[in-house]
């Protein structure tokens, strides 16, 4: 395996910081996904790559691990690689630093789908691009594990129609949107009172311009689930797992 590494730095603005001067979760997702994108571009696989072929990559998993919180006044540097794919999944890790300091883990799993019908495809579709890649085995964090179980005993939250501004050049809504989405799930004096240690996220279906959408919460030990529902099917996934009060 090689030690290929894209490295990005990122200069961070007001904006992208939350009532508590801490880096917003939809921010961190907007970032490592742009290192994606510049990892792929410089791979052969990126969008410009496969836009011709009708062929394109979708996000389908998230885990996010903070070893502290992301504060007002850091700047972030991100590390990316693409591990070796399983199956028809394409596995990519991030290391975040500000500055020298090591302050978060992400783990993703993508697809790579035909954009007419979303039909998952195997890696060898990619050629000689994924032939000659230089996948990475070291993994940043342990994903305890990609499934999020479903609620049983939820409580509606809030609902909301997706709009144009949540949508994406695929026509649906971009995964750093879901982040926020879930977040409002919870108050500024939950989200106050203990920092979060860790949050999952899975996509399940698209949601397009018009879905409606249901929010629903189920409290659990150390944090809570949640689940983004279009009438009967669930769109989305989330997990949230709170440090310890203080912290």
């Amino acid at each position: 395996m090689s030690d290929y590494c894209n490295t990005t730095q990122y200069l961070l603005r007001y904006s992208d910081f939350d009532f508590k001067d801490e880096l917003q979760p939809s921010t961190l997702l907007s970032i490592v996904q742009e290192a994606a994108c510049s990892s792929a571009d410089e791979l052969g696989f990126g969008y410009d790559d496969l836009r011709p072929r009708a062929i394109g990559f979708i996000v389908v998993n998230t885990y996010c691990v903070f070893k502290r919180p992301i504060r007002l006044g850091d700047n972030l540097t991100v590390q990316t690689w693409p591990l070796p794919p399983r199956h028809v999944f394409f596995e990519r890790d991030y290391r975040v630093l500000a500055g020298e300091e090591e302050v978060a883990d992400v783990a993703s799993r993508w697809c790579l789908v035909d954009l007419k019908t979303f039909t998952l495809l195997m890696p060898d579709v990619l050629g000689e691009v994924h032939a000659r890649c230089p996948y990475r085995a070291e993994k940043t964090t342990e994903v305890p594990a990609w499934k999020i179980p479903h609620i049983r005993e939820g409580r509606v939250v809030y609902e909301a129609e997706v709009r144009n501004s949540h949508c994406d050049h695929y026509l649906h809504a971009n995964n750093a949107r879901y982040a926020d989405f879930f977040f409002d799930c919870f108050s500024m004096e939950e989200l106050a009172a203990r920092p979060v240690a860790a949050f999952r996220i899975t996509y399940v279906k698209q949601a397009k311009e018009g879905s409606r959408l249901t929010f629903v919460r189920e409290d659990i030990a150390d944090g809570a689930l949640c689940e983004a529902r279009a009438g009967d099917e669930i769109i989305a996934q989330f997990r949230v797992r709170f440090g310890e009060d203080g912290q």
